[in-house]
């Protein structure tokens, strides 16, 4: 067996987290592949879920490497775990909820997106305390102007948004606040 050195530590400055919600390593940033793609290194602790959303600007992947993660996506329901890997098509209603144990895994977007919103929104790693709290507003904020659709809180899944709500929100003529 080869004795291969570790890879450097993720410098400081690509470390961030979402309240006690997240925490994520930016491994690829968009500049570094010319808004290609990016790749990040996510946690999520035991049971918690993302709010029902879409991507209208790019498309998500998500590779597990440690724990759980069960994913709604449009029609289908999923759980990975280590070593599963699943693709989010654009424009697919969709949430994720990892299993009690949390979960950890590498989430590819492509064009680059996911990365710089949790750069924008998030707390630098190093500053956060067991008393960060998300800042939803500034989320939000960053979240619209990537072109992402939050449709609905924790827990909600595709099957609770109607089809018609979901067809006026991309042909252009709703919004989550007028549906």
């Amino acid at each position: 067996m080869s004795n291969f050195p570790s890879p450097p530590p993720v410098p400081q400055d690509r470390r961030f987290v979402l309240g006690q919600h997240l925490r994520l390593s930016i491994l690829t940033s968009a500049e570094e592949t010319d808004g290609r793609h990016d790749l990040s290194d996510v946690v999520l602790p035991g049971d918690a879920g993302t709010p029902l959303h879409l991507h209208t600007g790019y498309e998500e992947r998500i590779w597990v490497v440690e724990g759980s993660l069960t994913v709604w996506a449009g029609p289908d329901t999923f759980t990975l775990r280590s070593g599963d890997f699943y693709a989010i098509p654009m424009n697919t209603p969709h949430t994720i909820k990892a299993g009690p144990e949390g979960a950890r895994s590498l989430n590819i977007t492509s064009p680059a997106a996911f990365a710089e919103l949790i750069r924008r929104s998030g707390t630098p790693a190093h500053l956060a305390t067991s008393e960060t709290e998300w800042d939803m507003g500034l989320f939000q904020a960053v979240t619209e102007e990537l072109g992402d659709i939050i449709l609905g809180p924790p827990g909600a899944t595709p099957a609770d948004l109607p089809p018609a709500d979901l067809e006026k929100l991309l042909a252009g003529r709703g919004s989550p606040d007028n549906i």
